[in-house]
């Protein structure tokens, strides 16, 4: 006989808090870096082949960083009591499928695309996965279960209205 199945742990507001500032700071650290070295490579070492255009790319993807920053605190921001109690420690941004893990998903590949644009600057073309991404995302969950849904299948009482809808209408005829 299988055991029984067990209940997935739960983990307690002070936690969800504790675990959020850690993955924030990560997170802010690993953006930190990767803009670090980008700039320091590219305006350090190639400084003559910097143009106006990987500027605004440098910006943009600061904007991208500042952004899911934001996001993240806003998102896991706690609530207090009056007496300083903790009530709510918002969301949990190492919840496995929430909006924390796109988030950080976002950041991982731009991060990613940031130092590897180094390398080359068709590596900033890895930022085109986060639309498409976001797209698939919207598809997968709202717009294909709309647009595939099967019809209501007819119960028992609409059969019945239906075939009462039939007589009256013989009746009127």
């Amino acid at each position: 006989m299988p055991p029984p199945p067990k209940k997935a742990p739960t983990k307690g507001a002070k936690q969800i808090l504790v675990e959020n500032e850690a993955t924030i700071s990560f997170y802010r650290n690993m953006a930190g870096a990767s803009g670090l070295f980008y700039n320091s490579v590219m305006f350090g070492i190639y400084h003559d082949e910097v143009r106006s255009w990987l500027m605004f790319m440098n910006v943009f993807v600061l904007v991208i960083y500042l952004g899911s920053y934001q996001l993240m605190r806003y998102i896991s921001r706690p609530t207090y009591s009056e007496l300083g109690h903790l009530i709510d420690p918002g969301l949990d941004l190492n919840m496995e499928g929430g909006m924390g893990e796109h988030i950080k998903d976002i950041v991982i590949l731009t991060a990613i695309a940031h130092i590897t644009a180094v390398m080359s600057n068709y590596f900033w073309l890895l930022l085109f996965l986060i639309p498409a991404r976001a797209f698939w995302l919207i598809w997968k969950n709202l717009l294909a279960p709309w647009f595939f849904q099967e019809a209501p299948e007819d119960t028992e009482q609409d059969e019945k209205k239906r075939k009462k809808i039939e007589r009256r209408m013989r009746r009127h005829q």
